[in-house]
C-alpha cells in the first residue's frame, strides 16, 4: 500500500500502481470526468500513469493552468493525427501547448496548407475525438526511437532524438498516430469537444533562418462549445483593441523597412504619450530618492564579457562593431546594468552613502528573429525604464519593498487593478544557466520571499524562470479583456557587484560588496505602451492623452477666438489644438471622438460674445457652456484626481 496526500491534507491509502484517475474515481465519478492530468510530487503527469510510491497528489482540471496545458498539448497531437490522415507523408517538427491553445510545425512536402484548408482539418479532428482514442505512453530506447522515425522518414524527429539521452525517451500513441513526446496527455480524445484552428504562419525549423521554413498551424480547443463561442467573441474584441491598428489610427508610431524591422519610429502623438509616461515616472522616482543618469548606446565588448551578458545573450545581440583600431570591438548595448555598475565604480562610497539609486530611460537592442517581431510588443530596439539600486545587505529588503510600492503606484494610477505576482527562482536541477554561488542565490531568493510576505503580496513561486544573475519578482497584469501580460520586474543580484568588483567602506572601515537591485516597473516603454493601448482601447486617461482638448470653431469667422482660447489653455499646460478644417461641426465632433480626444470645445458666436466655451466630453456628450477659467479648473481637478505624486 502507498499513502497519497491530497491538497487539503487528507491522507488516503491505495494499492501500489494506482493511477490518479482511479483515485479521482474513488472520490467521485463527477470529479473523474473532469480530470485532465495530475501533479504527483510537483511533476505533472498523465492521469493514467501509475503511482508507485507515497506521494502528494493534485488532480488537475480545466480550472488549472497545468490542466489546460495538458488539454492543449493533447490537442496538438490530435491535429497532427488529422493532418497525417489528410496529407499522408507529412513530417512533424514540434507541437507544444502555448498560453492560449497550441501549434504544430509541419512539413507537408508537396502540399502548401493555407487558411482555406483549416475547416477540413477541424472537421477531421472532431471526428477523431469522437472515436475516443486513448493516449498511450511508451518508454522507448534511443536505438528503437531512431529506428521508428527512420522508418517514418521524419528528419525533424530524428534530429530531436539525437540530442536526447537514452532512458529519457518516450512516445505517445493515439489512434494511428505516434509522436515523440514527454507528455503529459489526456486520458483520451473524447474530452475535446470544440476546435478552432486560428491561422497559418511560416516558422523556421528551430527558429534558425538557415533552416527550412515549416508551416505553423495555430489552434485552440475547449471541453465545451459554449467556451469556444465565448473565446471567439473575445478574439473579435482583441482585434478591435490591437495596438497596431489603434496606433495607426491615432498616429502614435510607425515602422520603416528602410530604418529596419523591429525598430519603431515614434510619431509626434506617440512621442507626447511616451514623454508623459516618462515625466510621470521620473517624478515618482525623484520623490523616492533616485538620481537620473544617461549612458551611451554602445560599449566595449569587454564590458559585456565582464557582466556575463556576452556569454548568455551574445547570440541574440547585434554583431560587434569593429573600429579602425586593431582588435577593438563595440557592442550595441543589450542591457543598461553594466553601464550603471561603471557609474557606481567611478567614485568611492561609504556605508553612509548607500543606498545609491540610479535611474535611466535607456534604449537597448536585441536581435530578435524576424518571425517573432510583433508591433511594439516584440521589437529589436526598446527603451527600459531601468534603475539599479546599490545597497547594503541590511537595506536590501526595505529597498525591495520600496520598489514594490512604486509598481503598485503605477498600476493603481493606470487602472491595472488585476495582476498577479510571480517569484522566479533558479532551476535547482540545472545551475549551469546561472552565475554566482549557491550561498548568494539562497540569500537573494529568501530576501524576495520575505519582502513579499511583509508587503502582504501573495506570489506564486516558479523554478527555472530567474535571470542568469539573480532571482526576480515579476508582475503579470490582466488587461480589460482578461489577457495576461508580463510587465514590471524587480531582481536581486549579488553577482554583478562581484564581477565588477563594486565596493563600499563599511562602519568597520573595511571593504564590502553592495547588493544590486535591478528594476523596471514598466518593463519597456514599447511593450508597456502596447499593453496600455489595448487595455484602454486607445482612450487614454486625461493626464496622459497626447491631445487633451480639440477646439472646434463652427466656421472660419471664429478662428481668432479659437486661437485666444487655445493660448489660454496652453499657458495652463493643457494640450489643445484647433481643428481649422472647412468641415461641418458634426463631422469635426465625430472625428475628434474617433481620435479618442477627451474634451471638445465647440466655439461660435454665442461663445465668443460671452467669453465662454461649449464643452463636450468623450463618450458622454454635451456638458453645456462654461467660462474658460472654469473649464481650466475642470481639467486641473480631473487630472489631480487621476494622478497623485
Amino acid at each position: 500500500m502507498i499513502k497519497i496526500t491530497l491538497p487539503d491534507g487528507a491522507v488516503r491509502e491505495y494499492s501500489e500502481g494506482v493511477t490518479p484517475l482511479e483515485i479521482a474515481q474513488s472520490i467521485s465519478e463527477g470529479l473523474a470526468r473532469k480530470v485532465l492530468s495530475a501533479k504527483v510530487n510537483d511533476e505533472v503527469r498523465d492521469a493514467t500513469r501509475p503511482i508507485t510510491e507515497d506521494a502528494h497528489l493534485k488532480l488537475l482540471t480545466w480550472e488549472d493552468a497545468e490542466g489546460k496545458a495538458t488539454f492543449w498539448h493533447s490537442s496538438a497531437h490530435l491535429m497532427a493525427e488529422a493532418i497525417e490522415q489528410l496529407y499522408p507523408g507529412t513530417k512533424f517538427g514540434i507541437g507544444p501547448d502555448i498560453e492560449n491553445g497550441f501549434y504544430y510545425d509541419i512539413d507537408t512536402v508537396d502540399k502548401v496548407i493555407s487558411s482555406e484548408d483549416l475547416p477540413a482539418i477541424e472537421a477531421r479532428m472532431l471526428d477523431i475525438a469522437k472515436e475516443n482514442h486513448k493516449y498511450i505512453r511508451e518508454e522507448i530506447s534511443k536505438p528503437d526511437a531512431l529506428a521508428f522515425f527512420t522508418k517514418k522518414e521524419d528528419p525533424y524527429k530524428l534530429e530531436l532524438i539525437s540530442e536526447l539521452e537514452d532512458g529519457t525517451i518516450s512516445l505517445y500513441k493515439s489512434g494511428n498516430f505516434t509522436d515523440l513526446c514527454r507528455g503529459p496527455h489526456l486520458p483520451d480524445t473524447s474530452q475535446i469537444k470544440a476546435v478552432k484552428l486560428l491561422n497559418v504562419a511560416g516558422a523556421y525549423w528551430r527558429g534558425n533562418e538557415k533552416n527550412k521554413q515549416l508551416t505553423r498551424i495555430y489552434g485552440i480547443t475547449f471541453p465545451k462549445k459554449s467556451e469556444l463561442d465565448a473565446y471567439l467573441i473575445f478574439l473579435e474584441e482583441a482585434k478591435k483593441r490591437d495596438h497596431r491598428k489603434i496606433g495607426k489610427e491615432l498616429q502614435l508610431f510607425t515602422f520603416s523597412a528602410r530604418v529596419g524591422m523591429g525598430l519603431p519610429l515614434w510619431l509626434p502623438n506617440g512621442a507626447e504619450l511616451r514623454n508623459n509616461l516618462e515625466i510621470f515616472l521620473k517624478k515618482a522616482q525623484k520623490k523616492a530618492g533616485y538620481s537620473q543618469v544617461i549612458t551611451p548606446h554602445i560599449g566595449l565588448k569587454d564590458l559585456y564579457v565582464t557582466s556575463g551578458h556576452y556569454e548568455k545573450y551574445g547570440k541574440d545581440s547585434f554583431r560587434p562593431i569593429s573600429t579602425p583600431a586593431e582588435g577593438e570591438e563595440f557592442f550595441i548595448k543589450p542591457m543598461n546594468c553594466p553601464h550603471h555598475c561603471e557609474i557606481y565604480r567611478s567614485q568611492p562610497h561609504s556605508y553612509k552613502d548607500l543606498p545609491v539609486r540610479f535611474a535611466e530611460f535607456g534604449t537597448v537592442y536585441r536581435y530578435e528573429q524576424s518571425g517573432e517581431l510583433h508591433g511594439l510588443t516584440r521589437v529589436r530596439g526598446f527603451t527600459q525604464d531601468d534603475a539599479h539600486i546599490f545597497c547594503r545587505p541590511d537595506q536590501l529588503k526595505d529597498e525591495f519593498k520600496g520598489v514594490i510600492d512604486i509598481v503598485f503606484y503605477i498600476f493603481k494610477t493606470l487602472e491595472f487593478n488585476d495582476f498577479e505576482a510571480q517569484i522566479s527562482l533558479r532551476d535547482p536541477e540545472d545551475k549551469t544557466k546561472y552565475i554566482g554561488s549557491d550561498e548568494n542565490w539562497e540569500k537573494a531568493e529568501q530576501a524576495i520571499i520575505e519582502a513579499c510576505e511583509e508587503k502582504g503580496l501573495k506570489a506564486v513561486m516558479v523554478k527555472g524562470e530567474a535571470a542568469f544573475y539573480g532571482p526576480k519578482l515579476d508582475f503579470m497584469v490582466k488587461d480589460a479583456i482578461g489577457r495576461k501580460w508580463q510587465l514590471g520586474t524587480i531582481q536581486v543580484d549579488y553577482n554583478l557587484p562581484e564581477r565588477f568588483e563594486l565596493e563600499y567602506i563599511g562602519s568597520d572601515n573595511q571593504r564590502h560588496r553592495p547588493v544590486m537591485i535591478h528594476r523596471a516597473p514598466f518593463g519597456s516603454m514599447e511593450r508597456f505602451v502596447a499593453v496600455l493601448i489595448e487595455h484602454c482601447s486607445g482612450k487614454f486617461p486625461l493626464w496622459l492623452a497626447p491631445e487633451q482638448v480639440s477646439i472646434l470653431p463652427i466656421s472660419e469667422k471664429f478662428i481668432d477666438y479659437s486661437k485666444k482660447v487655445v493660448s489660454l489653455l496652453q499657458n495652463s499646460d493643457i494640450r489643445a489644438q484647433i481643428d481649422e478644417r472647412n468641415e461641418k461641426t458634426g463631422k469635426k465632433i465625430r472625428d475628434a471622438e474617433l481620435k479618442r480626444i477627451p474634451y471638445m470645445l465647440v466655439l461660435g458666436e454665442k461663445e465668443e460674445m460671452s467669453s465662454t466655451v461649449s464643452v463636450r466630453k468623450q463618450g458622454i456628450g454635451d456638458m453645456g457652456s462654461m467660462a474658460i477659467d472654469d473649464f481650466i479648473k475642470l481639467i486641473k481637478n480631473e487630472i489631480s484626481n487621476l494622478i497623485k505624486f
